[in-house]
C-alpha cells in the first residue's frame, strides 16, 4: 500500500510499504478515505525534532472499517469512523476521568502512521467513533478536523475555562488556534482576541468568532491584550504554538485568577518559578483527550452546527504529500488535506 514516509528533514516521499494487518485482537484496520498534515509534523520536517527514519507519518484520519480483531465488539466492518490521534481503551481510570490521551494503554497513532491507504487502529472500541449515515464531502472534511485539530482546540478552550462572559485570548493562528476560537465561541465566550499577523488567517478567525485581532507578538502583544481588557488581561488564554515566546505571551496575557489552556507541543519551553508563582494563573494542557469530545463534535458536525473543515485551505492527492509539507512549512497553507 502507499504511505507517506519521512527519511530526513525536508525529505518526504510516498512509497509502497507492507500491507496493514491485525496484530492485537482489539485492533481494527480502516481504509483511510482522507488524512492530513499536522503542524506537529513540521517539527521533524524542519529538523527541530530528530527524524527516526525512514518514519511513517500522520496521526489524523477518517475512513471505513475493513477488518476487526476477534475482541472488537462495538465497531463493525463497513462503519464510517473517526478516531483520535491517541488510541485508548476508554475504560481505564485515567480515560474515565476524561484524559484518554494519557490512557495507561495508550498508543500514539503517529507511531503507526495514518497518511496511508490503510491504518491499524489499536483499541478500536475505545478509540473509534461511528459516524451516523454517509457523510457529505463537506462533513467528511470537518470530521477529519475533529480527529485532532478541532478536538485539540476544543480541549484548549475547555482547559482555559472559556465560557459566557469571558474574554479569551488565542496565541497561535494555525489550525489548532483557529479552531480554539471556534470552540471558545461555541462555549459562549463574550470576546475572543485572535493573535495573528496573516490576513487570510485573520479572516478565518473572524469567521469562527474572533471579535478582535492583535498583530503584535511577545510583550508588545501582551500589552495590547491588556489594553483591550482594561489593563486586566484575558480571563482565558489558549496557547497553540509551543515555543518559549508563545507560552510566556499566553501566561502574561492572562489576568490573575485566569486560566491558560496550552496545547502547543512544547519545544525549548522553560518556566521561571517566581514568574509563574506571581502570575497567579492556572495552567492545564498537554496532548488533548480528543476521544472525550468526539461524540459531541461528530454530532455538531453532522447537524451542520459547526464547520471546522473550513480550516483546510489546500487539498492534494497523497502522491503530492511532499508539496503539502512544503506549503505548510512555507506558510502558503494553514492545513493540508490529503485525499486517497
Amino acid at each position: 500500500m502507499r504511505a507517506v514516509v519521512m527519511h530526513a528533514p525536508g525529505d518526504v516521499r510516498v512509497e509502497n510499504v507492507a500491507d496493514t494487518e491485525i496484530i492485537e485482537p482489539t485492533d481494527a484496520v480502516i481504509r483511510v478515505t482522507a488524512a492530513c498534515i499536522c503542524g506537529s509534523d513540521l517539527w521533524p520536517y524542519r529538523g527541530i525534532e530528530e527524524v527516526d527514519g525512514p518514519a511513517r507519518m500522520g496521526h489524523e484520519y477518517i475512513g471505513v472499517v475493513e477488518r476487526v480483531g476477534p475482541a472488537v465488539r462495538d465497531i463493525g466492518v463497513g462503519d464510517f469512523v473517526v478516531g483520535s490521534f491517541v488510541a485508548s481503551d476508554n475504560t481505564c481510570e485515567i480515560c474515565e476521568a476524561g484524559f484518554q490521551s494519557r490512557c495507561v494503554h495508550q498508543v500514539m497513532m503517529g507511531a503507526i502512521g495514518t497518511q496511508a491507504e490503510y491504518a491499524r487502529i489499536p483499541h478500536a472500541d475505545g478509540t473509534l467513533v461511528k459516524v451516523p449515515g454517509e457523510p457529505t464531502e463537506a462533513q467528511a472534511r470537518s470530521l477529519l478536523a475533529a480527529s485532532d485539530v478541532l478536538g485539540t482546540g476544543w480541549f484548549a478552550a475547555v482547559a482555559a475555562e472559556a465560557g459566557p462572559g469571558k474574554t479569551v485570548a488565542v496565541v497561535g493562528d494555525g489550525a489548532v488556534g483557529l479552531l480554539g476560537i471556534l470552540a471558545a465561541k461555541r462555549l459562549g465566550a463574550e470576546r475572543i482576541i485572535a493573535m495573528s499577523r496573516h490576513a487570510d488567517r485573520q479572516a478565518l478567525a473572524r469567521r469562527f468568532g474572533a471579535t478582535d485581532v492583535v498583530e503584535e507578538r511577545g510583550e508588545a502583544g501582551v500589552a495590547r491584550v491588556r489594553e483591550l481588557t482594561g489593563g486586566y488581561g484575558a480571563h482565558s488564554t489558549i496557547e497553540a504554538v509551543g515555543t518559549q515566546e508563545s507560552m510566556m505571551q499566553a501566561i502574561h496575557s492572562t489576568r490573575p485568577g485566569g486560566h491558560v489552556g496550552y496545547v502547543g507541543v512544547a519545544h525549548g519551553v522553560e518556566l521561571d518559578g517566581m514568574d509563574l508563582f506571581f502570575s497567579t494563573v492556572s495552567l492545564l494542557g498537554g496532548p488533548a483527550p480528543v476521544r472525550r469530545f468526539l461524540p459531541e463534535l461528530v454530532g455538531l458536525i453532522m447537524s451542520g452546527e459547526i464547520d471546522p473543515g473550513a480550516v483546510f485551505d489546500l487539498t492534494l492527492p497523497i502522491e503530492e504529500a511532499a508539496e503539502g509539507y512544503r506549503a505548510m512549512d512555507e506558510r502558503r497553507a494553514t492545513k493540508v488535506l490529503l485525499t486517497l
